[in-house]
C-alpha cells in the first residue's frame, strides 16, 4: 500500500469511527430534544434499529435541511462531492430492510455513500467486509443451527446456506455491519485471516457470505477466536472453512452408519429386553459413540496407543460395547443379577470399568481401551483419568502425550455445575501435570434431571470453563453426524499438533427421562412431545445414505437384521453366567505384580548404614555455585550435626526414605500445595537461587548413579482435583510411591467426597488396589478451626474392620489386618516410623491406600526424632510404643494405663513428669490406629492388670480416635475392665479460636491426665 493510500485509509477509519452514531436510544432522546437530536456519543457503533432512524433523518434533511439540528446538517453536507448542496430530488442511498422476508439486512457502522475518492470508499468497503469475516468467525456459534429439536437444514444438502433457503441472513452475526445492496455482487480481496477462498483471493461479497454461513452457520459453531495463539487460530480456520474440507468420502460414510446403526441398535435392544430396568441409554445423543471412535482412529494413526476413558452413567453400557468392546453376553449378564465370584460387593452395572487392549481395525495395531470406573458423582472420575494417564505416560516415558490420551466425557448440566471440571481443567499447562491435552466431549441434553439451562447456568454456554485454558470449543449438531464425526476428526489432530485440551459439545437431546423410569412430562411437556415425533439419528441417516447412493436399502435392512440376530444370541449366551467375577471389570490391572509374592510376608524395610548416611550427606549441605537463603544455611548446618550424630529429624526421615526408595529403582513422586518448600518450612527439597531467577536446585534428585525418578510438585490450591489426580496416578502404576500432602488436614474436607467414593471403597467396588500415601498434618495447638484437625474420625469411620473380631495371636495377624482392611490409618510420631511405614507401603506383596496423620510442632522438636539404626537392617515399622519408663519397671503398682496417639504424646508425659506420676501412670503410644494393633494393645493391658485402661487424646470427645477405639478396647478387656476417656467434651467446632479458651482446656486436659493417677 503506496503512502498515500495508508493516509487516506487512516483518515477514512477516524471518519467512519465519527461516523457510527449511538442511537440506539433514540427515542427518549428524541423525546427529549425534538424529533433529531444533536450527535451524541459519536464512538459507539450504530445498531439495526439507529439505522433505520438514521436513514429518516436522512430522509428529512433532504427534504428541509432545517428539519435536523445544525450538527447532522454538517455531518449531511459533508457526505457529498466536493461539498456541493444535495439535490432535493436525489435518489437516497439504499438501505436493506430488516423486515424476515427481505434481503439480508448488512448493518454497518457507517451509511453508504458516495465520496468523492474512489479509492478511499473501496479502502472503506474492504474494511467493512473484514469486519463482517471477523464477525462471523467470532460469534457465528451463536446463530449456528445446532439443536436437532429445532428447524434445522437438510442433513443431506451441504451447499445451501440458510439465508438461500430461508430468505435472510442471521442478524445476530453481522448486527454492527452496514453495506450498499449493490455491493453484493461487487468482489472483495479476502484478509490473510479467512481461508474461505481456498486458491482464490478474491470472491463477490454474495459468495463471501454464503461460503462464511455454511461454516460457521450451519451445523457446527466454532469457539477458538479467545485463543490468542495465532497458528492455532489459523489451523482451525484452515480445517473448517476451506471449501470442500468437511466433505466425507464414501467409505467413511459407510463406516459412520455402521458405528451409528450398533449405538442406536444395542439401545434399542436393552429397551426391548429391559424396558423396567435403569440402564441411562444414550438415545438422542447416540453420536457420541461414531464420534469417539473417530478420535480413537484418528490418535492411533499418530502413534496413539491407549486412550483412558472418564465418564459418568450416561450411555456407559453403550461405550462398553462399542468403544471398549465389552462382550456384549457379559454386558447383558449384569441385567440378570449375579453372585460374585471375587472379593467386593461390586457397583451398579453403569459404574463398572474396563481394561481391553486388540487390534484396532483402523492401524491393524494394538491398542488399548480403558474405561475408568466412576461413581455416580458425575465428574469425580475427570482428575483420577488425568492423573492415570500422566502415570501411563510416565511409565512409557512419552514426553508430549502422543501415544496416550484422556478422553473426558461430561454431562452439559454437570460440566458446568461441578466445581472438580475446573480444578481438572485448570491443571492442563501446569508442568506437573500436563498430559498432552484432554479431549472433553459433551452429551450435550439441554437438561439436567430435570432442570432447564437457564436455571443451572449462568455462561451462554455448558462448555464455557473450556475457555480458561484457551481451548478451542467445537459445537455441533448431534443429528448431522457427517459434522459431528469432522468434528471429532479435528479435535483429535488439533490435540495431536498443539498437545492442548479440546472441547466438543455434541448437542442433541435425552429421548426419555433421567432415567428410563422417569417421566420427563411432567416438567417438559412441549419438548417431549417434539422428542416423540422425532426419528432417531439413524433413521435419519440411512435415509440420507440411500438417497445418496451411499447404501441400498437392502443393506440397510441386512445390517439391522444381522446386528439384531448376534444380540439375541449373545442374549442367550447370558444366561449361561451365574456368577460374576469382577476381575473381569478391572479398569487398571497390574500386569505380574502378585507374580511370585508370598501374600503373608512384607520385605524388610530397614536399610543399610551407608545408604542412610549417603543420602543424610546429600540432604545436608548447600549445592555447589549456588547461592541459598541464609536461614537455609543454618538448616544445612543443623543436619550436618545431625549427621555427624547420626539422629534425624522429621524432614530427614523423609528423605532418607525417599532417598533410599529411588536408590532400589522405585519412583517417588509426592505432590500437594507447597511441598517443596512443606507448608511448615520443614522440607526444604526444592531450594531457589538467591540472585538468579527461576534457577532452582533439587535435592534427592541426583544421589545416586542410575536411580529412580523422583519429583516434588506444588499443585494449585485444589484438594479434591489433585487428591483425585494422584489417586489415579497411583492406580496405574504400584511400583511406585505416590504421595499428597494436604497443606493442613482440615483441608482434605474439600475432597472428602474423594475420600469416599474412590479411595476408601475401591477395593470393595471395583476391586481396583491402590498404594496413594496421604500426609494430613494434625494436631491442635491453638490454630482455631479449619487448621487443627484432619478429621481422623470420618477417616476411621470409612474402616472396614470388625470392631468386634479379634484376630489370632499368630505371626501372620498383623499383614492379614493390613491385606483385609480397606485402608491404613496411622498418626506417626517419629522420624524412623515415617520412614518405615512409607517404605512398607512399597514392600507389602498388595497395595492399600495410606492415611498419616503428620505433625506441625513435631517436626522440630527435639524429642521426635530418630537414631540411624532405627532404621538400618532388621528394623521395621512399629504399630506401638509400649511404656518404657519407671512404670514398666513396677506395672503391677501402675493406677493407670493411657493409650494415645500422635504430637499429644509429648504433651502428656511432660505432665506425667512433671506431677512425678511416672511410676503410677503408664503412657503408651498407638502409631496405626487401623487396623487395630489388637496384639500389642492387649500385652499392655495384660501388663497392667491393676490400672484403669483409658483412651487419652486432645481433640474433642466426638472427634479424633475415641468413638473408634472405644469398642476395640472394650473388645481386648472383655467386660473385666471398661475403657475411660480423657479429653475434650463434645464440640460442634473442631477447635476454639480464642486463645484464652484454647488454654484453659489444655489445662484441663493435663490435669485430668494425671488426676486419678494417685
Amino acid at each position: 500500500m503506496s503512502g498515500s493510500i495508508f493516509l487516506s485509509a487512516i483518515s477514512h477509519i477516524r471518519k467512519a469511527l465519527h461516523r457510527s452514531i449511538s442511537l440506539s436510544r433514540y427515542d427518549t432522546a428524541k423525546n427529549a430534544q425534538g424529533p433529531f437530536p444533536p450527535t451524541k456519543n459519536p464512538e459507539l457503533p450504530v445498531d439495526g434499529t439507529s439505522a433505520v432512524y438514521l436513514e429518516e433523518m436522512y430522509k428529512a434533511w433532504l427534504t428541509d435541511p432545517k428539519s435536523v439540528h445544525q450538527s447532522w446538517d454538517a455531518y449531511f453536507r459533508s457526505l457529498t462531492s466536493g461539498g456541493t448542496a444535495v439535490k432535493q430530488s436525489g435518489t437516497t442511498p439504499t438501505l436493506f430492510s430488516s423486515t424476515p422476508s427481505a434481503a439480508p439486512p448488512l448493518l454497518a457502522s457507517a451509511p453508504a455513500v458516495a465520496t468523492a475518492d474512489a479509492s478511499s470508499a473501496s479502502i472503506e468497503e474492504h474494511m467493512h467486509v473484514q469486519a463482517i469475516i471477523r464477525s462471523y468467525q467470532v460469534r457465528g456459534h451463536l446463530v449456528a443451527r445446532l439443536d436437532p429439536l429445532e428447524d434445522m437444514f437438510d442433513v443431506k444438502d451441504k451447499t445451501t446456506s440458510y439465508s438461500e433457503k430461508y430468505g435472510q441472513y442471521p442478524p445476530e452475526v453481522i448486527r454492527y455491519h452496514r453495506l450498499d445492496a449493490n455491493m453484493l455482487n461487487n468482489t472483495y480481496t479476502l484478509p490473510p485471516s479467512t481461508k474461505i477462498g481456498g486458491d482464490q483471493r478474491q470472491l463477490p461479497l454474495k459468495e463471501i457470505l454464503k461460503r462464511l454461513e455454511l461454516t460457521y452457520c450451519r451445523h457446527i459453531g466454532l469457539e477458538y477466536m479467545h485463543i490468542h495463539d495465532v497458528e492455532q487460530c489459523d489451523w482451525i480456520r484452515s480445517k473448517f472453512e476451506t471449501p470442500g474440507a468437511k466433505e466425507l468420502k464414501k467409505p467413511e460414510k459407510r463406516l459412520l452408519l455402521n458405528r451409528l446403526g450398533r449405538a442406536v441398535l444395542f439401545e434399542d435392544f436393552l429397551k426391548k429386553k429391559w424396558s423396567s430396568e435403569k440402564r441411562f441409554g444414550l438415545e438422542g445423543c447416540e453420536v457420541m459413540i461414531p464420534s469417539i471412535k473417530t478420535i480413537i482412529d484418528e490418535f492411533a494413526k499418530n502413534g496413539g496407543e491407549m486412550a483412558i476413558i472418564g465418564m459418568a452413567h450416561r450411555g456407559r453400557l453403550n461405550v462398553l460395547a462399542n468403544i471398549c468392546k465389552k462382550p456384549l453376553e457379559l454386558i447383558f449378564s449384569q441385567f440378570r443379577g449375579l453372585q460374585p465370584e471375587d472379593e467386593g460387593a461390586g457397583d451398579v452395572k453403569y459404574h463398572l470399568g474396563v481394561y481391553n487392549k486388540r487390534i484396532l481395525a483402523s492401524t491393524n495395531k494394538d491398542f488399548t481401551t480403558v474405561l475408568v470406573a466412576n461413581p455416580s458423582h458425575l465428574e469425580m472420575v475427570n482428575p483420577v483419568c488425568a492423573g492415570r494417564v500422566k502415570a501411563e505416560q510416565v511409565l512409557r516415558n512419552d514426553v508430549k502425550g502422543d501415544k496416550v490420551i484422556p478422553i473426558i466425557m461430561h454431562g452439559d448440566a454437570a460440566i458446568c455445575g461441578e466445581g472438580v471440571v475446573y480444578e481438572t481443567i485448570n491443571m492442563a499447562n501446569l508442568i506437573d501435570y500436563h498430559n498432552g491435552g484432554t479431549i472433553h466431549v459433551i452429551v450435550n441434553n439441554k437438561i439436567g434431571f430435570t432442570t432447564d439451562p437457564k436455571y443451572s447456568r449462568s455462561s451462554p454456554y455448558c462448555t464455557d470453563v473450556g475457555k480458561t485454558v484457551e481451548a478451542p470449543i467445537f459445537h455441533v449438531n448431534g443429528d448431522d453426524p457427517e459434522e459431528a464425526i469432522y468434528v471429532a476428526k479435528m479435535a483429535a489432530q488439533f490435540r495431536s499438533k498443539f498437545h492442548k485440551d479440546v472441547v466438543v459439545d455434541l448437542t442433541g437431546y435425552r429421548r426419555y427421562g433421567h432415567n428410563e423410569m422417569d417421566e420427563p412430562m411432567f416438567t417438559h411437556p412441549v419438548k417431549y412431545t417434539l422428542i416423540q415425533k422425532t426419528p432417531n439419528v439413524f433413521e435419519k441417516y440411512a435415509k440420507v445414505a440411500v438417497e445418496t447412493g451411499v447404501v441400498t436399502q437392502e443393506e440397510v435392512k441386512a445390517f439391522r437384521e444381522e446386528q439384531e440376530k448376534q444380540m439375541e444370541a449373545d442374549f442367550g449366551n447370558a444366561a449361561k453366567h451365574t456368577t460374576i467375577r469382577f476381575g473381569d471389570w478391572i479398569d487398571s490391572p497390574w500386569k505380574n505384580f502378585f507374580k511370585n509374592k508370598d501374600p503373608n510376608k512384607c520385605e524388610p524395610t530397614g536399610v543399610s548404614l551407608d545408604v542412610i548416611k549417603t543420602i543424610s550427606e546429600a540432604f545436608s549441605h548447600e549445592p555447589k555455585d549456588f547461592v541459598i537463603h541464609k536461614a537455609l544455611q543454618r538448616v544445612m548446618h543443623a543436619r550436618q550435626e545431625m549427621l555427624k550424630q547420626e539422629i534425624a529429624d522429621w524432614a530427614m526421615g523423609e528423605a532418607i526414605a525417599i532417598g533410599s526408595l529411588v536408590h532400589e529403582g522405585i519412583p517417588v513422586r509426592v505432590s500437594g500445595q507447597d511441598v517443596q518448600r512443606g507448608t511448615f518450612s520443614h522440607r526444604h527439597h526444592m531450594v531457589h537461587h538467591q540472585t538468579k531467577d527461576n534457577t532452582r536446585y533439587q535435592y534427592l534428585k541426583d544421589i545416586f548413579p542410575g536411580q529412580a525418578k523422583y519429583e516434588i510438585c506444588n499443585s494449585p490450591i485444589s484438594e479434591y482435583g489433585i487428591l483425585g489426580f494422584e489417586h489415579g496416578y497411583s492406580m496405574a502404576d504400584p511400583n511406585s510411591l505416590v504421595i499428597w500432602e494436604a497443606q493442613f488436614g482440615d483441608f482434605a474436607n474439600n475432597g472428602q467426597a474423594m475420600f469416599d467414593c474412590m479411595i476408601a471403597s475401591g477395593q470393595w467396588k471395583w476391586v481396583r488396589q491402590c498404594g496413594l500415601v496421604i500426609l494430613l498434618p494434625h494436631g491442635l495447638e491453638g490454630m482455631g478451626p479449619e487448621h487443627s484437625s484432619a478429621r481422623m474420625e470420618r477417616m476411621l469411620q470409612l474402616c472396614s474392620d470388625n470392631a468386634d473380631n479379634i484376630p489370632p495371636n499368630t505371626p501372620e495377624a498383623p499383614i492379614n489386618q493390613l491385606r483385609e482392611i480397606n485402608w491404613i490409618v496411622a498418626n506417626v510420631t517419629t522420624p524412623a516410623n515415617l520412614f518405615h511405614i512409607w517404605r512398607r507401603q512399597i514392600k507389602l506383596p498388595f497395595r492399600k491406600p495410606l492415611l498419616v496423620f503428620t505433625p506441625k510442632s513435631l517436626l522440630r522438636h527435639p524429642e521426635a526424632r530418630s537414631k540411624f539404626d532405627e532404621m538400618k537392617e532388621g528394623t521395621e515399622f512399629r504399630r506401638v510404643y509400649p511404656e518404657t519408663g519407671p512404670a514398666s519397671k513396677n506395672p503391677v503398682n501402675a493406677a493407670k494405663l493411657i493409650f494415645c496417639t500422635g504430637k499429644v504424646y509429648f504433651d502428656f508425659i511432660h505432665k506425667i513428669k512433671e506431677a512425678k506420676m511416672e511410676e503410677k501412670i503408664a503412657l503408651v503410644r498407638v502409631e496405626q490406629i487401623a487396623p487395630f494393633p489388637y496384639d500389642l494393645v492387649g500385652e499392655e493391658c495384660s501388663k497392667y492388670a491393676n490400672a484403669m485402661v483409658c483412651w487419652g487424646q486432645e481433640e474433642h470427645k466426638n472427634s479424633g480416635a475415641w468413638t473408634y477405639v472405644e469398642p476395640r478396647l472394650n473388645a481386648l478387656l472383655k467386660g473385666q475392665r471398661k475403657a475411660s476417656y480423657i479429653g475434650r467434651a463434645p464440640s460442634a467446632s473442631t477447635s476454639s479460636g480464642n486463645k484464652i479458651q484454647y488454654n484453659n482446656e489444655f489445662e484441663a486436659l493435663m490435669n485430668e491426665v494425671v488426676k486419678s493417677g494417685h
